[in-house]
């Protein structure tokens, strides 16, 4: 799913176009027993408890695709007969209303979500008239002939309030007040099937993550059945396990520059594209050689990138590249600079000693003081 197809699904969660049809929910303790279920069509709550839900389902589907939204397959063998996408799929045509199955699903869950604290477990089903698009991309709500039904799991983790005073009216007096189970913003949460080319792509989930590096991998593997991924974080340290492994004691700073520099204008250059970019590994190869990697090096490239990421295994280069800052480290010192201004930094060698040249054309401040740079 790429970030139009998201937000056009985060639309949904509103009362002007909710297509949610029913919500269930389990609420866990800590020792993993059920302490509450509950299953009730969506739009008998009460109008204030609508909105509440609507903010959770909204940020279940919220952050940066490839680090909090993930793409998710399924193994040929889970889409088979008793296979985890297959219940998946039974769980939404049932449109949750048979209990054996969402028993099953709730079983599942606490199974294998590792957390330890009291936790809830929402699901809904929907059902998306999907709109027709005319060539100018404007929705045509009387041309469709598209329905996407969907189910949407969030876990919110479900925490006393903080102690503290307030006042009470009835009473007038300042006192102690009652600390309540308050459910939280969602950790961890999917959408089946995905919505891909908007329409229903049952071979594929989105899932989410708060923290992108906390993807309850036995949660994926053992209740949704999709493939390993890799996390935004171990994308980025196995891409710099590469480099390393394939310049060696040739890891010049100029190479490492030059690769920073031509992922920021592939990045660039294809910011208005509504996928995210991904790298495979000709396209990681073509990169190193264009920064100045030699040919020779390049020879252990294919072992390198096998062993540390997988010979079909792409990298999102959002999650490869340094895009917040350029930052240049020695044992003392620290240099930040504009990711897009790393050309500033150079390292050469002065009076016999290697030295860190940045040139200065502006104003200069220490501690906040405009200073002489003479």
């Amino acid at each position: 799913m790429n970030k139009k197809e998201v937000l056009e699904i985060r639309k949904q969660f509103s009362p002007e176009n909710c297509a949610i049809t029913r919500i269930c929910g389990c609420y866990v303790d800590g020792d993993k027993e059920k302490k509450l279920e509950f299953k009730e069509a969506f739009l008998s709550l009460p109008e204030e408890e609508c909105f509440k839900y609507y903010e959770i389902f909204k940020k279940t589907l919220s952050g940066t695709i490839g680090k909090n939204l993930i793409h998710m397959g399924f193994p040929l063998e889970q889409e088979l007969s008793g296979g985890k996408q297959e219940s998946l799929v039974k769980l939404k045509e049932s449109k949750l209303k048979d209990d054996i199955l969402l028993e099953e699903f709730y079983d599942k869950v606490i199974e294998s979500y590792d957390f330890g604290e009291h936790y809830l477990i929402l699901l809904i089903h929907a059902v998306y008239d999907v709109p027709g698009r005319s060539k100018d991309g404007m929705d045509m709500f009387d041309a469709s002939d598209n329905v996407y039904e969907h189910i949407l799991c969030c876990i919110c983790p479900v925490a006393l309030s903080k102690a503290g005073l307030c006042y009470n009216a009835v009473t007038n007096t300042i006192q102690d007040r009652i600390r309540d189970w308050v459910v939280g913003e969602p950790a961890n949460g999917f959408l089946f099937p995905a919505f891909n080319d908007r329409s229903s792509d049952l071979h594929h989930l989105l899932f989410y993550s708060k923290k992108p590096e906390a993807l309850q991998d036995y949660f994926v593997e053992y209740t949704l059945g999709c493939t390993e991924v890799m996390s935004a974080g171990t994308q980025k340290e196995s891409f710099q396990d590469i480099i390393v492994n394939t310049l060696k004691e040739d890891c010049d700073y100029s190479v490492i520059r030059n690769i920073h520099e031509n992922l920021q204008e592939m990045i660039e250059e294809s910011k208005e594209e509504p996928e995210p970019l991904e790298l495979g590994k000709q396209e990681v190869r073509r990169l190193f050689s264009k920064s100045g990697i030699s040919e020779e090096k390049l020879e252990a490239f294919d072992k390198n990138y096998n062993e540390n990421i997988g010979a079909q295994t792409t990298l999102l280069a959002s999650n490869i590249a340094s895009t917040r800052k350029f930052s240049v480290k020695t044992p003392e010192i620290v240099v930040n600079v504009n990711p897009e201004r790393a050309d500033l930094i150079d390292i050469q060698m002065i009076d016999g000693r290697k030295c860190l040249v940045i040139p200065i054309d502006d104003e200069v401040e220490v501690n906040g003081i405009s200073v002489n740079a003479r």
